[in-house]
């Protein structure tokens, strides 16, 4: 039978701060899903690429949490890929949404770097991996 490997109290990303961490970006998950949800149900016709963007950022919300709360090695890579993708996609989509506001005839979650969250969506990817590289082994 295999042992379970013990992982290092400062390395595991669910303890100490990490919790917070991992509470707001379920915060956030069930946010973005909410507001994708009712978008993408009573009017996806309108903006559909706005719309399936706050969806996708609402799954990399999620499984980001999920792969933070894991603390095993497999978690971190799914919550290191999550992290980085959403920081690509919240300056892209912020750079897009200001640069060509038409593009977006509504915003999404990473419009204007996340300012329609008070520009949470911007810091949280970066913060999720500073908490990342601080707790590697």
């Amino acid at each position: 039978m295999a042992e379970r490997v013990r992982v290092p109290e400062r390395s595991r990303t669910n303890a100490g701060p990490g919790r917070l961490l991992i509470a707001v970006y379920i915060l956030f998950a069930i946010a973005a899903t909410s507001r994708a949800g009712l978008q993408i149900a009573t009017r996806f016709g309108e903006a559909p690429v706005a719309y399936t963007l706050s969806a996708l950022a609402a799954l990399i919300y999620i499984v980001a949490a999920v792969g933070l709360a894991r603390a095993g090695a497999a978690g971190r890579r799914v919550a290191l890929a999550c992290c980085t993708v959403e920081l690509v996609g919240v300056v892209g989509v912020g750079v897009l949404s200001i640069a060509d506001p038409e593009l977006f005839p509504d915003e999404t979650v990473w419009s204007g770097f996340g300012s329609g969250y008070g520009y949470i969506p911007l810091v949280l990817p970066i913060l999720g991996l500073a908490w990342l590289w601080r707790t590697r082994t």
